[in-house]
Parts: structure tokens; sequence; C-alpha cells
């Protein structure tokens, strides 16, 4: 028979070796933690609450901070023999450099670990407070660079990163409580996408910009400069284009010049085409506007945008189509993540018809459709027009039809039809052809905003810098090579048959994609592109202006 301090140690044996079984791994701990510590970060943990960090209410992670300290009966995980441990040190290095990876430091009190880390050389220290300041830091750290601070269906995005979350108690206690590289596996928890990356790169680049010294405003002229023209800001200018990396340092010129012209002209073509411009190379008040705009705001542009990469999710199910929004502009990607297809888009009116941020999989494409004309535009519109002239329906190539497809009349339009109408008991539709508002093609991913891509016969808007024009629909600029890009997986649908199928091609043909395509609708106000250029555009929709909102009010972030 085994003494009683013998069977106690078999039953602990047992336990960690179900425990080892069952995959927990238990803490590296002080095997000597005193009672009162257990005591105390157990009352910690029950209170979710911790008064000495920035953002004090952790109750949005109260049960997953319990699940990583439970399991070990509340010892401390991150100070070993009164020191804290190899782990724990780079976690606070990692809290201060958070504003590298597009974080604030602050979130995750960077400037108050030195205090604490000094405090906890002292008699009778705090070890309690300590660990649960770093678990609860280190969760958020993980957590924001994986999925974002703020969920965007707390914007009613059509995004949804729920099943991207991670154990966080686990992950801690698995791949962060005994890293050789702590930063190393924090570079594995955030977006794996090379844009994602670039993006990185390019807060850097421009965050040690922004510590320099102020930039004085160049001078807005009343009117567009033209090459040749005087300008009282001419060497001013060529400074801060050199700074923004749109004009070698050679080339800039001399303190004394006054004249736009040379070098100035295609440095400032380059900055336009960065900033969403017409590259024409006058220096007109919206290009100064843009070359006013302080660094720091850039910064927050990048900042927001790594935010927004990490919406996504880190796999798609084949290679997505993204839509971003603000510069207007679609891309395919290829089966490693490249750009395979690009073109402009003209997206949804800023107000009130703005095209809305979610994601669904193509799954069919129509060529030669109808244009079932939405009952709002039906209503605000269509009614409208046709209280004015009855042949509205004729002009346009209309019909009226049933709800269930008849058509009613193509020609003039009868009281009682226009009653029928105002009542919402009819509906409108455009025939298929070259000027039908959806084009020859529309490719269609089933969601609930009714948007979807489609071709125009207004190619003219393609031209336009900017382009928030429809009613929130996107057109493309190459529809036809966009439909076989989407049909690549369906047998013989070469570009060819897609362009005949277009152009010669019976009316309203359904042909089902062989593989589901995802399609990603974004929004980023700042992009890093392959070639090293960093984009900015305008926050056409305010989105910025929204998530710099929700984000000021820190911890807890919303969750919904």
């Amino acid at each position: 028979m085994p003494t009683s301090r013998g069977l106690w140690l078999l039953l602990l044996s047992a336990f960690a070796t179900v425990s080892l079984a069952m995959g927990f791994v238990p803490p590296a701990q002080d095997a000597a933690a005193p009672p009162a510590q257990a005591a105390a970060l157990k009352q910690i943990v029950a209170s979710g609450r911790l008064a000495d960090m920035r953002w004090p209410d952790f109750s949005d992670y109260k049960v997953l901070v319990d699940g990583f300290y439970a399991p070990a009966g509340y010892a401390p995980a991150w100070v070993q023999g009164g020191k804290p441990s190899a782990s724990a040190l780079a976690l606070i290095q990692a809290f201060r450099e958070a504003g590298k990876r597009g974080l604030e430091p602050e979130d995750y009190d960077a400037s108050r670990w030195e205090a604490r880390l000094q405090a906890l050389k002292l008699p009778n220290a705090d070890v309690a407070r300590f660990d649960a300041a770093l678990t609860i830091c280190a969760m958020r750290l993980v957590s924001d660079l994986h999925i974002g601070r703020i969920n965007p269906q707390h914007f009613h995005f059509g995004l949804s990163v729920q099943g991207k979350k991670y154990d966080l108690p686990r992950l801690l206690r698995e791949q962060l409580m005994a890293a050789a590289d702590v930063s190393a596996v924090l570079d594995g928890v955030e977006p794996p996408f090379g844009g994602y990356r670039r993006t990185r790169a390019a807060l850097g680049r421009y965050t040690e910009l922004a510590r320099g010294a102020a930039l004085e405003p160049l001078p807005v002229p009343a009117k567009a400069i033209k090459p040749g023209e005087k300008y009282a800001g001419a060497a001013a200018l060529g400074q801060r284009l050199v700074l923004l990396g749109d004009l070698p340092a050679d080339a800039a010129p001399a303190a004394n010049v006054d004249v736009y012209g040379g070098a100035l002209v295609a440095g400032v073509k380059r900055f336009q085409g960065r900033h969403g411009l017409d590259a024409d190379g006058q220096l007109g008040p919206g290009t100064v506007k843009q070359l006013n705009v302080p660094i720091a705001d850039r910064v927050r542009q990048l900042q927001y945008a790594l935010e927004r990469w990490r919406w996504l999710p880190t796999e798609f199910s084949s290679a997505p189509i993204i839509v971003n929004i603000p510069d207007f502009r679609l891309r395919a990607a290829d089966a490693k993540g490249n750009v395979a297809l690009e073109m402009p888009v003209v997206v949804g009116k800023a107000a009130p018809t703005q095209t809305p941020v979610f994601s669904r999989d193509m799954t069919y494409v129509v060529f030669r459709p109808y244009w079932n004309v939405p009952p709002s535009i039906l209503r605000g519109e269509i009614v409208r027009a046709i209280t004015k002239d009855r042949n509205y329906i004729a002009n346009k190539n209309y019909e009226v039809t049933t709800p269930d497809g008849k058509v009613v009349t193509d020609g003039p339009i009868s009281d009682d039809v226009l009653a029928q109408l105002k009542a919402g008991k009819l509906a409108v539709r455009q025939k298929p052809g070259p000027a039908n508002a959806l084009g020859l093609v529309k490719l269609i991913f089933p969601n609930e905003f009714n948007v979807y891509l489609h071709s125009t016969p207004s190619q003219a808007l393609f031209a336009k810098s900017r382009r928030d024009f429809s009613h929130g629909c996107i057109r493309v600029e190459k529809p036809a090579e966009l439909a076989a890009w989407a049909l690549r997986n369906n047998p013989d649908w070469t570009l060819e048959r897609v362009r005949a199928a277009m152009q010669t091609g019976p009316d309203n043909v359904t042909v089902k994609l062989e593989r589901p395509v995802p399609v990603f609708i974004v929004y980023a106000t700042a992009l890093a592109y392959e070639n090293g250029e960093v984009h900015f555009y305008d926050d056409i929709y305010g989105h910025d202006a929204d998530l710099a909102q929700a984000l000021a009010k820190g911890y807890p972030y919303p969750v919904n």
C-alpha cells in the first residue's frame, strides 16, 4: 500500500497524464506560488476589471482569461521566482512596438510596463496584478492583430470575423509562454497577404516622416497653374515632392526658383496618380490640398487599412475578386494571390446610394440580361418620368410586367397601369441590348443588397478620376475579360465565346459557374502597390471617420 503522500503523488501523475492526453499544457509557473497569489488572480479574473490598466474593463475577455488561469489553479504564468519570464519580457517589448503593426501601443499599457517591472523587484510585489495585466494585454494584442479591434458588423458591413477567432487561452499557453521568438509568433497571427505586409512597411516609412518637422502648407492657387507659369511655392513644392518620394532629390529646384516647370511637373503627375487625381500635371487647388494633408493623417489612413485587412479571411475557397471602393478599382487574383486582372469600376454615389461593404460567392453569369428596375428607382424616378411623358417606357426600351415577369405593355402607359405602378403592383424592366443599363453581361453573387457586377453603355465614366455614379451596383470597364476570368473553370468558355454571347447570342442566358468565386467589396483609403508606390484616396463614404470614432472609445470595443 502506498503512503498517503505516495497516493497523492500517484494522483498528481495520473492527472498530468490525462491532461496532456487531452491537449492541455499547463503554464510554466512558479511551483512555490503562494496561495494568496492564486486567490488574488482569481478575484481579478472574477471582477473583469483591473484598475491600473489604461483600459481597466476586460469583461469582454473575462471568460478567456479565466480559461487561461483556471486549469493551472490561478497560479501566475509569466512570473517565475519573482522575476518575469523571457516570454513576458518579449511580450512587453511587443506592446511597446505595437505601433509598427498599426496598433496603438498604449492600448497594451506600453508606458506602464517599466514601472511594473521595477515594482516586481520590491518585497511583497503584487505578482497577481502584474500577471493578469500581461495576460489581458497579450490576448488583446493577438486578437487585434488577427481579427482587428472593431467587429466590421458594428458598421453594418457584410463581413464576419467569427470563424477566424482563436482559442486565446490555448494560443497563449502553447505558443507564447515558451516561445523562443515571440515576435515571430505575432507575425504568424497577422494576415498572410502581400498587400498587408506592404502596407505595414509603408506605415513604417510614413511614421518616420511624421516624426520630422511639421510641414508648412503650400500656397493654394486661385486657379490651376500650368507648366511654365509662376508659382510662389515652387521651391517648397520641390522639397515636398522629394520628401514624399515623387521627385528625386537631385531634381528639386533651387530655393530662388518661382516657376512651375521641368521636373516639378513630372513629380506632380506622379503624386496625382497616387492620390486619385487626374494626372494632368496642372497644379490646381485640389492637388495642392492633397499635398497639404498632414503626414500624420496619412499614417492614420495606413493604420485603418491594416485594420480592414484583418477583417478578411486568411484563406479563400478559390481565387477571389476584390473591389476597393475608394480607389474605384477591381482586382481578380490568381491561385498564388497575385493580381491576374484589374480594371476601373464605377461604384455607388457617396449619398444616398453607397455600395455596401460585404462578401459573397459569385455563382452565375447572365448574358444580354434584362434590367429589373429596383423598387426604389421605380418609385423615385421612373413613375415620375412616366407621369410627365406617357411614352417614356417605349422611348427607353422598357416594358411593364407583372411581379412574376409577364409583359403588360411596352407602349404608352394608361392611367390604370400608372396607378398600379404607383401602388407597387407592377414592375418595370429594361429589355436586353447594348443600351441596357446593365450592358451586355452581369455577374451575380446573390446578396440581400441586390448588388452585382455588370457592364455598362456609359464607357466615358471610366475616364474620370472619381467614379461614384451608380445606384449601388458596380460597373466594370472590361466586362468580357472579367466574365471569361470568372468562367475559366467552365469548359470552352473562352474570351471569344464570351464576346459572342454578349454581342450576338440569345437574350437573358444564365451560365452557372463550375466553381464559385469569392467576391469581396472592401473599403480602404490607403493601398501599398507591388511596385512600392503608396496610394491614398478620399474617404468618400466617411467610413474612415466612423472607424476613428469607434477606436477612440477604447476597450471594450464593439463586438457587433
